[in-house]
């Protein structure tokens, strides 16, 4: 007779996109001034002769637009924990006149970058990588002439900076952009993240956003989880999984997360954060993994599961509701024979049922 197996699991809600720093960063371009390449003196009213015609006035500075990313396709291949990164983007000029600029990718830190392709008229452009001092010079003065702050999260790191010759009015030019770079395990826990923080800097939403994660792995793969973006898991063999995650209309604010685990026995990891900065939130906030061996047993073991959800004053609004999700995920994906049980609690406890209940209630 298979004896029951109790469990009882806490749900935690968690900000994963705090727990890492950023590792790479999307690519920007960033338009010239708008006087910079012909005579555009700033707009003054003429002085005219008592008798006789006004002058002409001077050229007057042409307000530019912000250049837009039409699609932002990423294809990430990770063998053996090194991750290569291929980022394909397109930038659209919506200004009636043609732009010229500079564009800019921040890069992780240890990445090499082996591949960056500006195309123009069907030719390639080369690029130049920036080491750490240079790059911060250049997002220092670009932050005070664009009176834009966004670069400055990405000091101490390298970058590829490159000359965009003139993109013509509605016109478009093609980037790609191919790093290198070696991501550490932790216990057996490997994490990647690819920022999509594109909002900032495109003034409209994206057709198309997309990312597409291979994994090749020596060891056994166990673990595989985004915390940060509902992504689909095809798993080819127990050392082969493929992760994906597309969009299109969108505006995508948030970092791409991802998190994998590997070993010959079962994964068990526990991340914590603390921000000492947060008075709100002294404890700060953790996150566990646990992902047991691949093989199916003949016979599934019936689980009892009790979940203790907070809903106190401090887990309003989008806590709350990443809380009340997880809980309808696990419930909908119960077997047959398992049982729960439900206690929320804020100032005072509140039971579900005053016993355990079956699955298919």
């Amino acid at each position: 007779m298979i004896r029951r197996l109790s469990t009882v699991l806490i749900l935690v809600v968690i900000a994963l996109s705090s727990l890492a720093s950023v590792v790479q960063a999307d690519g920007i371009i960033i338009p010239d001034p708008p006087c910079a390449n012909f005579d555009c003196e700033p707009w003054l009213p003429p002085v005219c002769a008592k008798d006789g015609p006004c002058p002409p006035l001077p050229p007057r500075p042409r307000p530019i637009s912000q250049l837009e990313i039409k699609y932002h396709h990423v294809t990430v291949k990770i063998d053996q924990q090194v991750a290569v990164t291929h980022i394909d983007q397109v930038f659209y000029n919506p200004n009636p006149w043609a732009v010229e600029g500079t564009y800019i990718f921040p890069l992780p830190k240890d990445a090499v970058v082996t591949r960056f392709v500006l195309w123009v008229d069907g030719e390639p452009v080369d690029g130049k990588v920036l080491d750490a001092n240079e790059a911060r010079k250049y997002y220092e003065d670009t932050v005070r002439l664009q009176k834009d702050p966004a670069l400055l999260e990405y000091i101490g790191q390298g970058a590829l900076q490159a000359r965009i010759f003139p993109i013509p009015s509605k016109g478009e030019r093609r980037i790609e952009v191919e790093d290198s770079q070696a991501l550490t395990a932790e216990n057996g826990l490997v994490r990647y993240i690819y920022p999509l923080n594109t909002e900032k800097f495109s003034t409209k939403a994206l057709d198309s956003v997309s990312v597409k994660v291979e994994i090749h792995a020596i060891q056994p793969l166990r673990a595989i989880y985004s915390p940060s973006h509902p992504v689909s898991i095809a798993h080819q063999d127990e050392f082969n999984a493929t992760v994906g995650w597309e969009a299109s209309n969108t505006r995508p604010d948030k970092n791409f997360v991802l998190y994998y685990s590997i070993g010959e026995s079962e994964a068990l990891h526990l991340l914590s954060y603390r921000d000492p900065k947060d008075a709100q939130d002294p404890d700060g906030f953790f996150m566990l993994m646990l992902a047991p061996r691949p093989e199916q047993p003949d016979k599934v073991v019936a689980k009892d599961l009790i979940f203790v959800l907070d809903h106190s004053g401090s887990m309003e609004g989008e806590k709350f509701s990443q809380a009340q999700a997880a809980l309808k995920y696990i419930l909908q994906h119960l077997n047959p024979g398992d049982r729960f049980g439900l206690v929320a609690f804020s100032t005072a406890i509140e039971p579900y049922a005053r016993g355990l209940r079956p699955a298919d209630e």
